[in-house]
């Protein structure tokens, strides 16, 4: 079995050392992404732009996502995020969680991480 790894360039991923996204047997697990922004829905498109491009580097896209855990310090900011989710998987809900937790900085207040099937 190949393992491809890969890295979108992001500041925690040197540090802690991981990558952005492992494709392993026909999978993709993408790592838990935050993004940039000023509050919970600007962070959380920001977070759905890098997770689509470690997709499509990987070959493939949101259609495939089978599971996504969002994470948030607060679980009451989770609902702005909605009409985001929507658009972005669409007409291909995956299986989902949604976890309370503290995340690495505080400024952060969505976490995501998905994995995928890789289409034939």
């Amino acid at each position: 079995m190949t393992i491809k790894r890969i890295s979108s360039g992001g500041e925690f991923e040197a540090k802690i050392g991981y990558c952005r996204a492992v494709v392993a047997g026909g999978w993709v697990h993408v790592a838990g992404t935050v993004g940039q922004g000023d509050d919970v829905s600007q962070q959380c498109r920001a977070a759905l732009v890098t997770i689509e491009k470690a997709l499509s580097e990987a070959g493939a896209s949101f259609a495939d996502v089978v599971r996504v855990t969002y994470m948030l310090p607060d679980r009451a900011e989770f609902e702005p995020c909605w009409p985001i989710l929507r658009e972005y998987f669409g007409e291909n809900p995956p299986a989902t969680s949604m976890i309370e937790c503290g995340l690495i900085d505080p400024k952060f207040r969505i976490e995501i991480e998905v994995t995928a099937y890789l289409p034939e």
